[in-house]
């Protein structure tokens, strides 16, 4: 039976807020439930010093940090921006500034500059905690910050000696008011009798724009129960959740770190993904879930196969976004179930399904098998009408794959005038959700943008989907100029916004191609320099690799005297594309797309 005609979704609105609540609406409430119930066991390691905490250890931490939040003004509402690499530390952050009612701001560890400055002005945190190798870069904007958006509180976390971060000669915060402290943070004090719901504001997470700004989604407590809710019901307390994901995104901050504690799993962190380590990490963690994403699929991948690959703990994998190969993966890495689905900052998981990849031949041996049985997961499915394709059906699943709709959402592809687009017609794909605070609650500051996407009571996700004859859904493609790289959702606007700083560049026309390997993109950028100025391609590499995060460089710099336009002056950006694309296939572009030469041709 599948997802779209399943008893479960013609569940009322009564019975399906029964079911979302039926383990609590608060992460913070099942924390504290666990550190009650089972305190001593482990429940995170910190990978990169072996660091280890029992439920019992972590909730009384961040009951600490939530007291000394509230003994220094913070409480409901208020946010709280956070800058730090360190996974452990951000989780700790995170759950204290929770618990103290106040609103986690995660701030991407890879901006600088203007990107930074923007991100600080728009979210105007009372409080920001840093770790003590990022103060250089607020150092580097505490001018423009003092005139936006002046820190009354700057924390600063100053790693152990001996630690994997531990910063040799750190420099101190040089703004307005200096700095605190971390370890104030970490002394006794009594967790602030706040009492949260579930429209309680708890997350400000930044998003890619398209022709604008990055937007902050400004997320409540019961949009992370619906994120996680679908995939942590596949877990138990015998499972260990891997995480490599940044907590500056809901993949790692929600779907990982908040996900394990929901199921009362254990939780395996490392700050950042490596290829050469991933395996080992599995085996010291006995880590039974992880998320892939991109990239990472096609590094491990690339290793000599060995029959021994499907020797590890591994058994459930979220691929994002699920790629062509992913049965030929699984089986070979002994992954036996594979879920998918439509993940987004603003509309959590809306599409979901579950591909059970392997069966006996080419299963883990069981001395790997540990958290949630087959039996257990396939029940969990059919009890909350979730797709479960048997392995034989695994081949038939393509690259883009989403699934169903989940039972919480009512979803659609729309054109251009919000009609419904026929089956197998590429529209823009939509959701109205069945309960409230559901979806995101807003885009911080931008009530214009806001009522935009949930024109006509739907809310346009800005990505092209289709939908198939049983009432499934495929991606297609992003919408706008997003770009993705590294994991990382990028705005074309913020990459030109960057480069026409260049003190040469007059304009910049910033676009997506395929990469040279992987589901990603590279990124590209066409320049038309100012009147009697010559820009040489790899002075502006240069200049990218001081001013730019790596996930936002370009790959391909190309100098033009002018850029092809429509009759209203917007820039062509297929014509720049076909010519790149021409150019890096040895082909001469046609005359129709082709524009003059450049004034420099010096090679990538």
């Amino acid at each position: 039976m599948s997802a779209a005609t399943h008893p479960v979704a013609a569940l009322d609105k009564p019975a399906l807020l029964a079911l979302l609540q039926r383990d609590g609406e608060l992460v913070t409430e099942r924390l504290a439930h666990w550190a009650r119930t089972k305190g001593d066991q482990l429940f995170y390691l910190y990978g990169e010093d072996d660091v280890r905490l029992s439920y019992a250890e972590f909730d009384r931490i961040t009951d600490a940090i939530a007291g000394n939040l509230a003994a220094a003004g913070i409480g409901r509402g208020m946010p709280v921006s956070v800058f730090m690499r360190n996974q452990l530390i951000s989780a700790l952050a995170m759950f204290g500034i929770w618990k103290a009612g106040a609103i986690f701001a995660p701030i991407n560890f890879g901006l600088t500059e203007r990107l930074l400055a923007y991100q600080i002005g728009d979210t105007q945190p009372v409080m920001l905690l840093a770790e003590r190798a990022l103060v250089p870069a607020l150092n580097a904007i505490a001018e423009e910050l003092g005139r936006v958006a002046p820190l009354a509180q700057v924390v600063v976390y100053e790693p152990p000696a001996g630690s994997h971060d531990a910063v040799a000669d750190g420099m101190a915060y040089s703004g307005l008011h200096g700095e605190t402290a971390w370890a104030a943070l970490l002394q006794p004090a009594a967790k602030p009798d706040v009492v949260l719901a579930f429209d309680d504001l708890c997350n400000i997470i930044y998003t890619s724009g398209t022709t604008g700004p990055s937007k902050g989604v400004v997320q409540s407590h019961r949009w992370m129960n619906q994120y996680t809710y679908l995939f942590r019901q596949m877990l138990n307390g015998h499972d260990v959740v891997y995480n490599d994901l940044p907590m500056y995104h809901v993949g790692g901050a929600v779907f990982n770190v908040v996900r394990a504690v929901w199921a009362g799993s254990g939780l395996a962190c490392w700050d950042r993904f490596s290829p050469n380590d991933f395996w080992r990490r599995i085996a010291v963690s006995g880590a039974t879930s992880a998320v892939l994403v991109d990239t990472m699929i096609s590094w491990l991948a690339k290793a000599a196969p060995a029959a021994t690959d499907h020797h590890n703990s591994l058994n459930k994998v979220y691929m994002q976004p699920l790629p062509q190969r992913h049965a030929e993966i699984a089986r070979r890495f002994g992954f036996d179930f594979v879920t998918a689905g439509f993940g987004q900052t603003e509309s959590g998981m809306s599409c979901f399904t579950v591909i059970e990849e392997t069966d006996a031949s080419c299963e883990s041996p069981p001395a790997y098998r540990r958290g949630q049985t087959r039996e257990a997961i396939r029940a969990h499915a059919a009890a909350l009408g979730v797709e479960l394709l048997a392995p034989a059906q695994a081949n038939q699943v393509g690259k883009g794959y989403l699934g169903h709709p989940c039972l919480f959402v009512e979803a659609a592809v729309l054109d251009e005038r919000d009609g419904e687009c026929a089956v197998g017609v590429a529209g823009q794909l939509a959701f109205r959700s069945k309960l409230p605070y559901y979806l995101l609650v807003e885009y911080l500051g931008k009530p214009q943008a806001t009522a935009k996407a949930f024109r006509n009571l739907w809310f346009h996700t800005g990505d092209s989907a289709l939908r198939h004859a049983d009432g499934s859904l495929s991606f297609v493609d992003r919408m706008g100029d997003r770009i993705r790289v590294r994991g990382e959702n990028i705005s074309s606007f913020h990459i030109e916004d960057m480069l026409n700083q260049y003190p040469a560049v007059e304009m910049t026309a910033a676009f997506a191609i395929p990469a040279h390997e992987g589901d990603e993109d590279d990124v590209v950028v066409y320049v038309v320099a100012r009147e009697q100025q010559v820009i040489d391609r790899q002075a502006m590499h240069d200049w990218c690799d001081s001013k730019m995060p790596k996930f936002m460089r370009p790959q391909h710099i190309r100098v033009v005297p002018q850029f092809p336009r429509t009759l209203t002056q917007k820039i062509e950006k297929f014509k720049l594309k076909a010519m790149i694309l021409a150019e890096l296939q040895g082909q001469t572009p046609t005359q129709e797309t082709a524009t003059p030469p450049a004034k420099e041709h010096r090679m990538t």
